[in-house]
């Protein structure tokens, strides 16, 4: 276990440098000036320059990015060009606002996705199964603006059950979470209902009935610990997902999260806080991938990480 950590953790920094590296680059290469931005349009070239050579834009990008690099190294993420605060304090600002709307949307999804899933599963080539993959292709394909416009009419305009938007309260966290968890249920639901009829088919499920056992102990007990361990690995690049921020839920119910910082920051081509929301993206995306790989045998012990 010890060596497996130390290679993933090897990687993981490898993995993070590389996102670094090309997110730094890609951000430079865009035609738009962030000193432009911050000079405002009527600035002389006198101050352009005097602006780029403070905040360092002057110097070749390797220099730059070698620098940016250092500081990251000790724990700075830079300063925002136009907020002038440290990055890592506007992020650390709006991370419980994401890190709670992630817990709602993946919880809501799971049970929305696995409960849909297992009984298409148990009702395969029925109508409930056509129903619900039917029912999964919609929530899918269904935009999120859209979801979130209707439950904001139907379940705050009309029936006044939640607050319209805004963040503080379990009752703000309920409408946002269920948005993101009707997307994420179908392909949840999807996969799941997959996983499930091959493992019905398995050898060992046939063993298990044919002993006498319990539908539902067979169910349970047997055939859902297997079929969930696809799901475990989506869970890990979802939680990358949320973290780095669902603009458009975000929007619509006015919740303060990275992602509103993100979009903010880009309309405004300030690098630092891109770069910076960037790299806590791939940050969770590693640690919840980590995450998925340690769960897994603790589910199935056929599985040993080497």
């Amino acid at each position: 276990m010890a060596a497996y950590l130390i290679r993933r953790l090897m990687v993981s920094v490898l993995i993070l440098l590389g996102v670094s590296f090309i997110t730094f680059f890609l951000l430079y290469a865009l035609p738009a000036d962030p000193v432009r931005q911050i000079a405002g349009r009527s600035a002389t070239a006198q101050t352009v320059e005097n602006i780029r050579q403070q905040l360092g834009l002057d110097q070749p990008l390797l220099v730059q990015y070698w620098r940016y690099l250092t500081g990251l190294v000790q724990g700075d993420l830079g300063r925002s060009y136009l907020q002038r605060t440290e990055v890592g304090t506007l992020i650390a600002a709006r991370l419980p606002a994401s890190l709670l709307l992630m817990a709602g949307a993946i919880g809501c999804e799971l049970v929305l996705g696995l409960t849909m899933g297992v009984i298409a599963a148990l009702r395969r080539g029925t109508a409930t199964d056509q129903t619900l993959m039917i029912a999964s292709f919609v929530g899918v394909s269904a935009p999120q603006f859209v979801v979130g416009l209707l439950l904001l009419y139907v379940f705050a305009v009309q029936l006044g059950w939640f607050p319209i938007g805004g963040y503080g309260t379990w009752a703000h966290l309920v409408l946002p979470s269920v948005t993101l968890g009707i997307m994420g249920s179908g392909w949840y639901s999807r996969m799941m209902r997959s996983s499930m009829v091959d493992v019905l088919r398995a050898d060992y499920i046939r063993t298990a009935r044919a002993k006498g056992l319990a539908r539902r102990r067979v169910i349970l007990r047997h055939a859902l610990p297997n079929a969930i361990l696809p799901v475990i690995a989506m869970i890990g690049i979802d939680i990358g997902i949320f973290m780095g921020g669902i603009v458009v839920v975000e929007s619509v119910f006015g919740w303060p999260g990275i992602g509103q910082l993100a979009w903010q920051a880009i309309q405004r081509v300030d690098i630092p806080i891109i770069m910076g929301v960037t790299l806590v993206s791939a940050c969770a995306i590693v640690i919840g991938n980590l995450l998925a790989d340690l769960v897994t045998p603790l589910i199935d012990p056929r599985i040993k990480l080497r």
